[in-house]
Formats: structure tokens, C-alpha cells, sequence
């Protein structure tokens, strides 16, 4: 079986942090460590080459395909933070609603700053996401 090609590396997340140009965006990404950390109680890895992850979790799809992810993350890319949020979330589209300026994807939330968005929200999105796996991946 093919292995995932995002997997948990030493690479260090400060290190990562500090080579993005954009001192807001960097500003952002310290913003969302501080929440995830105060989330999960747990310290942020790298996962590939860029997605900063708390904690992991082994999924089995009923495909047969299993493997090991990031219970939550998110990743600094150069026009958007994306969250990594399920799209399976019961109530993740009337929160989507309340969000603020984004873009989605089947599983990824596309901000461009956290100024665009309500805070409070961006945390529930994640509270209510590591609650699922969680629940969904025991």
C-alpha cells in the first residue's frame, strides 16, 4: 500500500515560520499556534515540507486505505492560510457563513489574513474539527 506523502518530519516549525516574507502572514501563523496549542495542549510539527500540525491521528477509510494525519493543521501558502478543516462537520457551513472573507475547498478553508475573519469562529471551526476526528477515529 502506497504510503501518504504528508508525513510528521523534525523540520522545525520556527525555522519554517521565519522564512515567510510576509510579516503579516508570519503574525498570523503565531496567532493560529497559540489557539491550536491552547486547543489540543499540544506542540506544533512539521508535516511535509509545509503544513504545521498538533497531534496525529490513524485513519482506516472503508476503501482499505489507512494511514496517519495531523489531528489539525494549517499551512502558510503564498496567497492563503489554509485550515484543515472536514468537510463532514455537521454545522461547518452556517459557521462558514459567519466566517468572513474565505474560500473553500472539500476540506480546506483559503484565508487570506486573520483580519478578514472572525476569530471566534475560526476556533470553533477547529474545536468542532478535532472534536469529529476524535470521535470519528478512536
Amino acid at each position: 500500500m502506497a504510503k501518504n506523502k504528508t508525513q510528521e518530519t523534525e523540520q522545525s516549525v520556527d525555522a519554517f515560520i521565519d522564512k515567510i516574507k510576509d510579516e503579516v502572514r508570519r503574525d498570523d501563523c503565531h496567532q493560529l499556534i497559540k489557539l491550536l496549542k491552547k486547543l489540543t495542549k499540544l506542540e506544533p510539527r512539521m508535516w511535509g515540507p509545509s503544513i504545521i500540525g498538533f497531534g496525529s491521528y490513524h485513519y482506516v477509510y472503508d476503501s482499505g486505505h489507512e494511514g496517519d494525519s495531523a489531528l489539525v493543521a494549517f499551512s502558510p501558502r503564498s496567497t492563503a492560510i489554509v485550515l484543515y478543516v472536514s468537510s463532514l462537520l455537521e454545522d461547518r457551513e452556517s459557521l462558514l457563513k459567519r466566517l468572513g472573507k474565505h474560500k473553500t475547498t472539500k476540506g480546506c478553508v483559503y484565508v487570506k489574513r486573520l483580519a478578514y475573519v472572525d476569530l471566534k469562529v475560526v476556533e470553533t471551526l477547529f474545536a468542532n474539527h478535532i472534536k469529529y476526528i476524535r470521535k470519528t477515529y478512536k
